[in-house]
């Protein structure tokens, strides 16, 4: 019976995978019409809108539906809101939306523990549903964080990109507030993630927020310190009326001076991190093909 509800399970989540698989190279395969049919001019809407607009509409109206069935008191924290901010999730529904799902992934957990356990092990049975008791407290975290990870890499890899670009903007005589509008239309089919946060900031910036906080909240969106201090470069430039293409320069070379050395340090420490992997994988794989037919030889002779 638990081999049968082990196999189940199984199929379920394969099935599962694929579903996301589907959906998510369908997106892509839009995506990449939507940049072919921008490359021959037949339409200049930005690739984001066209690509997942429905998809997108459809999660939002989702995720609508279950905040408001969801107490207010669930989504507080501004821990978890600074988080899923971090991950791309800033609306005032998102929170409410994060902790029903973890409330549902704790039933989950839960209950695939229960049908694993034995029920002749009373402390098998224990262990299990312990263990299904902290996978469901930890696993919703352990995603977020990865999304959070993956949002702050992509946004790092754009801003060597986007300061270029504003340099360019600058220095051909284009404000400020006019050059992020254009990198931001720039780096929308590169680096879509960069380009709406600058998009969201110049709109902020064009609804009567002062500039000083609408570059800050780019910080408090994504959680990249290299916007914090793109922000306060910029603050200061302006407010002690430098030249901003030379400070955009400068810091555009530090940011990739930082990038190479964290790029060198991984580097330095792949070996290490390859330990385990070749403990556990490689070597009995080598052991195995190398000592097996000495060891069957042996055996013959006794």
């Amino acid at each position: 019976m638990t081999g049968f509800l082990l196999l189940l399970v199984l199929l379920v989540f394969m099935c599962v995978t694929a579903l996301a698989v589907i959906a998510w190279t369908i997106l892509l395969n839009h995506r990449r019409h939507a940049v072919l049919r921008r490359a021959l001019g037949e339409t200049d809407a930005p690739i984001i809108i066209s690509a997942a607009a429905p998809a997108r509409s459809v999660v939002l109206d989702i995720a609508d539906w279950m905040a408001a069935r969801v107490p207010a008191q669930l989504g507080t924290g501004e821990v978890s809101a600074s988080r899923l901010a971090h991950a791309g999730f800033a609306r005032d529904s998102d929170q409410a939306v994060y902790a029903l799902m973890r409330v549902i992934c704790m039933v989950l957990f839960l209950a695939f523990s229960i049908l694993l356990a034995p029920t002749d092990d009373a402390i098998m049975a224990t262990v299990l549903v312990s263990l299904g008791i902290a996978g469901g407290l930890v696993f919703p975290g352990m995603v977020l964080g990865q999304l959070v990870q993956a949002r702050q890499w992509a946004v790092r890899k754009a801003i060597p990109d986007a300061l270029d670009i504003m340099v360019v903007c600058v220095e051909a005589g284009v404000a400020l507030d006019s050059s992020l509008q254009r990198v931001a239309r720039e780096l929308v089919s590169v680096h879509p993630i960069l380009s709406g946060e600058l998009l969201h900031m110049t709109r902020r910036v064009a609804a009567g927020m002062p500039r000083d906080e609408a570059l800050q909240s780019l910080y408090l969106r994504t959680g990249v310190e290299e916007l914090r201090g793109l922000a306060s470069h910029l603050v200061q430039s302006d407010r002690w009326g430098t030249s901003v293409a030379s400070v955009l320069r400068i810091y555009s070379d530090q940011v990739r001076h930082k990038r190479r050395v964290a790029a060198e340090k991984r580097a330095a420490t792949a070996s290490t991190r390859m330990l385990i992997p070749l403990m556990l994988f490689i070597f009995p794989t080598m052991f195995v093909v190398l000592l097996a037919p000495a060891l069957l030889r042996i055996g013959s002779q006794f």
